[in-house]
């Protein structure tokens, strides 16, 4: 099983919005790379939901509720989207200054490419990552 960061902008999807829906369409990924993440995307797999531009940090967990298929708004079909599923919300928001700062994290995707909005997490990053959010 593999574990997986996704980011979005509070403006555009929130952490308590997507509770309120209960699921969602993880749409509008035009980046090549983050879209080849989202094909790797297993059902069941965990997912941190990372808000990023203000106050950036993890603010909770969610599952992959239907694999990869065809984003109806790109007439390339070249881009997909995933659906996914709210578990839980972390204890404590895992800021990416914490997350910077913590040796064990060294070679996270996060780090190394800050702009890529879907990327995965290694198993031992998940265990730190989790420990740091309380979970």
């Amino acid at each position: 099983m593999a574990y997986w960061l996704m980011k979005t902008e509070p403006g555009d999807y929130d952490w308590d919005r997507f509770v309120k829906d209960g699921r969602t369409q993880w749409d509008g990924v035009r980046n090549h790379q983050a879209a080849a993440n989202m094909r790797a995307m297993k059902k069941g797999e965990a997912v941190f939901f990372y808000r990023s531009l203000k106050n950036p940090a993890i603010v909770g967990v969610m599952t992959v509720i239907r694999e990869a298929y065809p984003a109806p708004d790109d007439e390339t079909g070249k881009f997909v989207q995933v659906d996914l599923e709210p578990l839980r919300p972390v204890r404590e928001e895992v800021s990416l200054k914490a997350i910077k700062a913590e040796p064990a994290l060294e070679g996270l995707a996060l780090i190394r490419q800050s702009r890529l909005s879907v990327m995965p997490v290694s198993d031992e990053h998940w265990k730190v990552l989790n420990r740091m959010a309380g979970l």
